[in-house]
């Protein structure tokens, strides 16, 4: 009987340590999320491309944009209004801090022409493609 009873206790015991490791998983990938901004990616029909990032209550000079191996990385630091912080709120869904989000840039992309803009809390990036990747009309004889 004393055999059954310590089974059950350590089988317990594994159980909360199961919770505890799930909720810490949860938290991470909800702080992970949070510090993800929302995106949109279109391409226009004279082939160029368009990417839109929200980031929303972040002042323009706080955003960095980088291409690094053609990957393009778009970072922002959002801090607490009015010398506030998170203890102060009631109810804190915004996220602060640093948020990033990272794309891969095709080898066909001009890299040396982006067209950055920031307006309302949404910054626009429109990229062109290299001369030799256009497509080109040929004509008929």
């Amino acid at each position: 009987m004393d055999l059954v009873k310590s089974v059950k206790e350590i089988g317990s015991e594994i159980e909360k340590g199961v919770d505890v490791i799930a909720s810490k998983v949860s938290d991470g990938f909800n702080n992970l999320a949070a510090h993800i901004p929302f995106s949109n990616l279109a391409k226009k029909e004279d082939s160029t491309f368009r990417v839109e990032i929200d980031f929303p209550g972040v002042k323009k000079e706080d955003i960095n944009v980088q291409i690094e191996d053609n990957i393009l990385i778009v970072s922002a630091v959002r801090t607490y209004q009015n010398e506030l912080t998170r203890d102060d709120y009631y109810i804190c869904e915004s996220s602060f801090g640093k948020i990033e989000r990272r794309f891969i840039i095709p080898d066909t992309i001009d890299q040396e022409k982006v067209d950055a803009r920031y307006k309302d809390g949404r910054l626009v990036l429109e990229f062109e493609k290299l001369e030799k990747a256009k497509a080109k009309k040929i004509s008929v004889k």
